[in-house]
């Protein structure tokens, strides 16, 4: 048996299932979930249909590699949406099943488990940068990310022993759970980092395509290579999927581009790995990624929650509007796990207790005092949810 499975901890759901069945409930609203990060919009019809009219094609063996087709519109995507010169679709582009399969494998063929490997991550993360990690041999690394700061992590501060034992820093950007998003310049700086240290910079970039409409799009890493004349991508790769893009968390289809060196070892991995995509997957993944119509009008919807919830809870709250993705990263009146429990118990609104998705390091957990809100419902049962999450502070 593999040690590390012993280092894994509980994943948030499992422990907020538990926070909820503790809970003694004292009414029979209907419930509202705010806690899972799972589209609620409607799939693109025409990608539908796509997967639909090639369902023969299960009968055929798919590829690791993915049909050319898919991986030419993932480039052709990739260049217009982040400004690059080049991506080269049979060398720098690799389709996957969706990104958390994705980055776990990822880790698993990028990490030498030689003492003291670590693998950097900010703090609070997707929970699967850790057991990643973990069961690859190495250590994960913990960067918090607070308010003074932006919710970005501090990278100038962290020390250059760190920086030497370091295999793999992920960023995520926009970032889950604040939904804040690391600028151009910094990424640079992250680069030059990389390039003194020789680590690798894995980017997760999966919520790029959510961001209000009056702001500007999400940079990516691949773009600061590509203004940087970094063509070749060296140590950096990105992370992309469908599933929050265009609604479809169900096809689990997704991309990983950048280093080709790096993705050639992750493509020798993936071989035996077995994790190859659908054939009718992979047309239907081609409909969606050339279409941004339907991406415009999911983000139209995005903005017209954010601003119907914030116009509720900002008065009674502390919390303000994420640069991206769809979550609110929201600061709680009381200890954030007795707010989630009442919330559920008094209100039948299930949120996401912040400390559930990050690690007390140095005495400081992040999401101490914060919860995570998914605004995937239907436009009305997020307001109605803002309405309930509203009156239970107000009675506190």
């Amino acid at each position: 048996m593999n040690p590390n499975l012993d280092l894994l901890q509980p994943y948030p759901f499992e422990k907020l299932n538990k926070l909820k069945a503790e809970a003694n409930v004292s009414t029979d609203l209907p419930h509202i979930a705010l806690s899972i990060g799972e589209p609620k919009h409607q799939s693109p019809a025409f990608v539908l249909k796509a997967m639909a009219d090639n369902l023969d094609k299960l009968a055929n063996y798919p590829t690791t590699k993915g049909i050319p087709e898919l991986r030419d519109s993932i480039s052709h995507w990739a260049k217009k949406r982040f400004s690059l010169n080049t991506l080269n679709s049979d060398t720098q582009v690799l389709p996957v099943n969706g990104t958390r399969e994705a980055i776990f494998s990822f880790t698993q063929a990028m990490v030498d488990a030689k003492p003291n490997a670590l693998v950097v991550s900010p703090n609070p993360f997707y929970q699967i940068y850790e057991g990643a990690a973990f069961l690859a041999g190495a250590k994960p690394h913990y960067l918090p990310c607070l308010e003074e700061n932006g919710f970005n992590p501090d990278f100038e501060n962290v020390p250059s022993e760190v920086w030497e034992n370091t295999q793999i820093l992920f960023t995520c950007s926009p970032g889950n759970p604040t939904g804040a998003v690391i600028q151009l310049d910094e990424l640079k700086k992250l680069i030059a980092l990389s390039d003194k240290y020789n680590f690798v910079i894995a980017s997760d970039e999966c919520y790029s395509e959510i961001f209000i409409d009056s702001v500007d799009a999400p940079v990516g890493l691949l773009q600061a290579c590509a203004e940087l004349g970094r063509d070749d991508y060296k140590n950096c790769v990105v992370f992309h999927s469908l599933s929050k893009r265009s609604n479809l968390p169900g096809l689990r289809s997704g991309f990983v581009a950048g280093d080709a060196y790096l993705l050639e070892k992750f493509f020798q991995y993936r071989t035996y790995h077995g994790c190859a995509m659908s054939i009718p997957n992979q047309l239907a993944s081609i409909a969606a990624w050339n279409d941004e119509e339907h991406v415009k009008e999911n983000r139209r919807l995005y903005t017209q929650k954010f601003n119907a919830v914030l116009d509720i809870l900002s008065p009674v709250m502390n919390v303000t509007q994420s640069d991206a993705s769809f979550y609110l990263w929201a600061k709680t009146p009381i200890n954030e796990e007795e707010f989630a429990q009442r919330l559920f118990a008094e209100q039948q609104v299930t949120v996401l207790p912040g400390s559930y998705l990050s690690r007390t390091i140095d005495g400081i957990n992040p999401g101490s005092n914060r919860i995570r809100m998914a605004l995937v419902a239907e436009v009305d049962e997020c307001i109605e949810a803002a309405r309930r999450i509203r009156a239970l502070i107000e009675s506190l």
